[in-house]
């Protein structure tokens, strides 16, 4: 479970990172949705792990980030929850699994979606592919 919590806040401050210097100088609240589905004794550890790794990448509750936690115990219920989330407007959805990941595409094309143990994106149909594709300088 420690090892699903690093990912989660790697990914988040992977995203969140060009946001911080914007963030610092505006005095913006960057909102994060995380959605997840499960017990709440599950996502609960999760959760705390996630909070003090992004407390100490310097995002303090409160202060330039805030969170809205959407746990659902039925997998019916994740479409409902995903589309509050987008509806909040966050800046991010962190999805805790594969599910939550696929409802959160479902809801949204334009926020981005972190996907943390979502087995293998490709396969699940979360992205067409891994590749990354650039630009090079002519």
């Amino acid at each position: 479970m420690r090892l699903i919590g690093l990912a989660v806040i790697l990914a988040v401050s992977l995203v969140l990172a060009p946001l911080a210097g914007v963030g610092q100088q505006t005095g913006r609240v960057h909102r994060v949705g995380v959605l997840a589905h499960g017990t709440s004794t599950t996502a609960m550890g999760l959760v705390e792990v996630f909070r003090q790794g992004l407390r100490e990448f310097g995002y303090v509750e409160g202060k330039n980030i805030s969170f809205e936690f959407r746990l659902v115990e039925r997998q019916e219920l994740l479409p409902d929850a995903a589309a509050e989330l987008v509806r909040l407007r966050v800046d991010v959805i962190a999805a805790a699994s594969t599910l939550p990941a696929l409802a959160a595409k479902r809801a949204t094309s334009t926020r981005p979606i972190v996907m943390v143990a979502a087995g293998d994106p490709v396969h699940t149909g979360l992205v067409a592919s891994l590749a990354r594709y650039s630009k090079s300088p002519a």
